[in-house]
């Protein structure tokens, strides 16, 4: 069996509030999936998307060891234009963790965290 990463998930304290954040900022939907406040995430831009998109999950954030919540593990966002997505961050929650940096040869990038306190990146590939 390949060792392809199949799914991530963004674990939240408020999940209505992360659902919007990550909507308002890069589009995604949200499919109402198995328990209350777990979703599908569905991060292609059209149903017919050749290349689909590693799938990913929304879901309260859980405490697999008891008294320490998760705090997840580096993902990056590819975007089309990451001035816009930074303005698109701030103006839905999200903060700027580490300003815009740029990778020679890969793009230009930027860390931040969503309205959750999940840090994550962006990169607009070159």
């Amino acid at each position: 069996m390949p060792n392809h990463l199949s799914r991530f998930a963004i674990s939240a304290d408020d999940v209505p509030r992360a659902r919007r954040f990550y909507e308002q900022v890069f589009g995604w939907r949200f499919e109402p999936w198995g328990p209350p406040n777990f979703y599908l995430v569905d991060t292609a831009e059209t149903p017919s998307e050749r290349i689909p998109p590693v799938g990913g999950l929304l879901q309260e954030r859980r405490e697999i060891v008891p008294g320490a919540k998760i705090a997840g593990f580096e993902c990056t966002i590819a975007v089309d234009d990451i001035d816009t997505t930074i303005r698109a961050i701030e103006a839905n929650g999200g903060k700027i963790a580490m300003p815009k940096f740029h990778i020679p040869t890969v793009g230009r990038g930027v860390y931040f965290t969503d309205t959750e306190g999940n840090l994550a990146g962006a990169m607009q590939y070159e």
